[in-house]
């Protein structure tokens, strides 16, 4: 089905949600129609807050607003639904459009697999009514279902579209770029080689694929890292978890711009603790690459100057790879937790792999790894 005929039978004039590469259609027809943030749509920082963004559009204006979201982000809007927008509280009603990613009997990412099987009964136990489209879903089942949904609405609850892979298109493709010029595999190249046999945290995404194939391409053990695959923008806290019961140990963390966007109270918390064994790098190309491109308000803030203001007692922003060398050597020969954003293009090599090994497998090697340190 076109974005364009879904969208005209919702009949809703405000979008706000986070950028999912089972929705990439409907993210990139709204992207070129109303732009990253307008009175018609937000991208936001995470779904809870797409939820309280859409609930003040609801009290402002009486209208139905529209969530959309990966389902991995059904845990991030539990509790708004439940606590703000419940009919037993202010009866908010909203629109709810979800990616399903690792829909059951359908091959996907092991960190999908579980949530695509709990997607719907999320949604059952919430009490949210929803329709599930799919490639060979007719307009007229669309029309039946909202027609359905309106009276749900009405009555001051939610309802939600379930996205199936493929199930949406439009007919153009945008091009999504920065004017920076350092790609995030070679930023990786050059970490690996400053951390050396140092423990790394990576964040979910294309960042952790392409730092598996480096350390293949090196001949080096993968048990060095810890691919955080899901739990966006909870690496940093994982890496400060970490920092903290190995306080002789340096620990790196490779974070990306919409996953810091997404808790950015992780930093607050990480520069009040201040681990002194603790670099965290943010690679900021102010995009979600990994589910299409569509872009943050990264590129609008200084991430460095607000580590800074969280505690961080050195922070830094470069733009090549000689500013970069000089601050990873910087960063490794000082005990003061560390920060370096890295301002990096956007773009992966369209033969990227993945990794060969099992979640599981990454989890042990790596904690056995940790054990043998000190």
């Amino acid at each position: 089905m076109k974005v364009e005929t879904f969208l005209n039978l919702i009949g809703s004039d405000f979008y706000t949600g986070i950028p999912d590469s089972q929705l990439k259609a409907l993210c990139d027809y709204l992207m070129n129609t109303y732009g990253i943030h307008s009175k018609h749509h937000i991208i936001a920082a995470n779904e809870g807050n797409c939820v309280a963004l859409a609930s003040g559009f609801y009290l402002a204006t009486g209208k139905i607003p529209v969530v959309y979201l990966q389902n991995s982000g059904e845990g991030n809007i539990i509790n708004p639904i439940a606590s703000l927008l419940n009919d037993k509280v202010y009866a908010i009603p909203m629109i709810f459009i979800i990616g399903w990613r690792g829909e059951p009997g359908i091959k996907d990412e092991p960190q999908h697999i579980y949530q695509g099987k709990i997607t719907n009964e999320i949604l059952e136990t919430m009490g949210i009514p929803y329709f599930i489209i799919g490639k060979e879903t007719t307009e007229e089942e669309v029309r039946l279902a909202m027609s359905n949904f309106f009276k749900v609405l009405a009555d001051g609850r939610s309802v939600a579209f379930v996205i199936r892979k493929g199930a949406l298109s439009y007919g153009q493709k945008p091009v999504y770029r920065n004017s920076y010029i350092m790609r995030r595999e070679e930023i990786l190249q050059h970490i690996v080689t400053f951390s050396g046999e140092d423990p790394l945290i990576c964040t979910t995404g294309k960042a952790s694929r392409e730092l598996f194939e480096i350390r293949t391409a090196n001949s080096q053990s993968h048990k060095y890292d810890f691919l955080t695959i899901g739990s966006m923008g909870h690496c940093s806290s994982i890496a400060l978890g970490i920092a903290t019961q190995k306080p002789n140990t340096r620990i790196w963390c490779i974070d990306g711009d919409g996953a810091v966007l997404m808790h950015m109270g992780a930093l607050a918390v990480l520069g009040a603790i201040a681990p002194q064994n603790l670099i965290h790098i943010i690679i900021n190309n102010s995009a979600h690459e990994t589910v299409g491109g569509m872009p943050t308000v990264a590129n609008q803030i200084d991430l460095a100057m607000i580590a800074k203001a969280c505690g961080y007692p050195n922070t830094v922003t470069v733009n090549n790879f000689e500013e970069l060398d000089i601050e990873l050597k910087e960063a490794r020969s000082r005990h003061e937790l560390s920060l370096i954003e890295v301002k990096a293009s956007i773009g992966a090599r369209e033969d990227l792999g993945r990794p060969t090994i099992t979640v599981l497998e990454n989890k042990r090697n790596f904690m056995n790894y940790l054990n043998s340190l000190k």
